[in-house]
């Protein structure tokens, strides 16, 4: 009996022993990060090693500012490892990680840093055309790259440079939030700017800007023509004087004029060009009957001209009206020009046709080889009695009373 007590005794004690011996093994041996590293230079290999018992494999949670992913590891010697892909370890920037163990949570981070080099220069600039005088600027932007395509570390040194005219400039700057960027001010003089930047020995292709003239100022303007009379067929050309900024910097060609004309009836005629070498030119055809211009130009919204006068004298002082073939054939001319010569073809002459003091219809013809028939059908017209009014070179003749049949 003694034996058997003591038997039990023993038995009990080894299973207890063998209980506390589990339970410490469970709660004194944890997953532990072991890898003490949280600095890599992108391409560098990284591995997330981890302490911990035999027969776990928990799954590792990675994200960074392109993704997230999830990581099987791998066991050797109760050390668990995991491999970060390239599509993690070539970006530049911090990578979190979080164990997706059941018992215990375990987190951290590690961060990409980019390479000291530069493989590739992205350059922008714009806008690529500003205004001269000091005021406007086009902004340089650099981006330097390694050869992973990472921006490379803040306070890379980069150098723009930019030739306008006589003068090269060049001017440090530093990389800050991935960029580097110079904001490059116009001069007094138009022409055309050439840019491009530096780092580490790697150099951006060239840009151009173009510095073209400020705002135009106010100009003068002129007119030629080969006569004073109003043939309606000769043309009057009206050119400005040469148009520039306040910085006597020519406009750029193309710059828009626009030519108002005013008559004497008040009505607004208008003719535009454009510059070239700063003048523009404009051309309008002379009026087929005396009158008087005032002639002003516009760059519109910007300058203006002075007024100037034209007159243009009468070309016609009177013309011959014959009627026909029962009054429905009516001639106007001969129509003859200030020197005698037949008119230009192309004169309007209108015939206003009234019956009982009603107007019926104008008809408007022109001008061939110094005359104007009108021919009045009977199967338009019938018989009766009309009244005719004759309208050519400003001057009018009126027939009352003409009997058609």
């Amino acid at each position: 009996m003694p034996f058997k007590h003591t038997y039990l005794f023993l038995l009990g004690l080894i299973l207890l022993s063998s209980f506390s011996v589990v339970q410490y093994s469970e709660t004194t041996q944890p997953i532990q990060l072991i890898t003490t590293q949280t600095d890599y230079n992108v391409g560098d290999s990284v591995v997330l090693k981890f302490s911990t018992s035999e027969g776990e494999h928990p799954l590792l949670y990675c994200s960074n500012s392109y993704g997230s992913t999830l990581l099987t590891g791998e066991l050797n010697a109760n050390i668990l490892q995991y491999k970060i892909p390239e599509n993690i370890s070539k970006k530049r920037g911090a990578v979190s990680w979080k164990l997706l163990d059941k018992t215990m949570s375990l987190s951290g981070t590690f961060t990409m840093n980019p390479k000291a080099e530069v493989a590739t220069m992205e350059t922008y600039i714009g806008p690529p055309s500003i205004e001269a005088g000091g005021t406007d600027y086009t902004m340089l932007v650099v981006i330097p790259t390694d050869s992973l395509d990472n921006p490379v570390p803040t306070n890379t040194l980069v150098n723009a440079k930019h030739q306008f005219l006589a003068s090269e400039e060049t001017t440090d700057i530093f990389t800050k939030n991935l960029i580097a960027y110079k904001n490059i001010y116009s001069k007094q003089e138009s022409g055309r700017m050439l840019v491009s930047s530096e780092s580490l020995g790697i150099n951006s292709k060239e840009f151009t800007i173009n510095v073209s003239a400020a705002i135009p100022t106010d100009f003068t303007i002129s007119a030629t023509r080969p006569h004073a009379y109003a043939d309606g067929n000769q043309i009057t050309t009206f050119s400005t004087s040469i148009i520039k900024d306040k910085q006597n910097n020519v406009v750029s060609d193309g710059t828009y004029v626009t030519f108002f004309i005013t008559n004497q009836k008040q009505n607004i005629l208008k003719t535009t060009g454009t510059t070239i070498d700063g003048i523009a030119q404009a051309k309008i055809i002379h009026p087929d009957y005396k009158d008087a211009w005032t002639v002003k130009a516009y760059v519109d919204g910007m300058a203006e001209s002075e007024s100037i006068a034209l007159q243009y004298k009468s070309v016609i002082e009177d013309y011959n009206v014959k009627f026909s073939e029962q009054n429905r054939s009516i001639t106007v001319g001969p129509l003859q020009s200030f020197m005698g010569q037949m008119i230009p073809d192309g004169l309007h002459v209108k015939l206003h046709i009234y019956k009982t003091n009603k107007h019926i219809e104008t008809l408007t013809k022109t001008s061939f080889n110094g005359y104007v028939n009108f021919n009045l059908k009977p199967a338009i017209y019938s018989n009766g009695n009309y009244n005719f009014s004759i309208e050519t070179a400003g001057i009018t003749k009126q027939f009352n009373t003409k009997k058609l049949w």
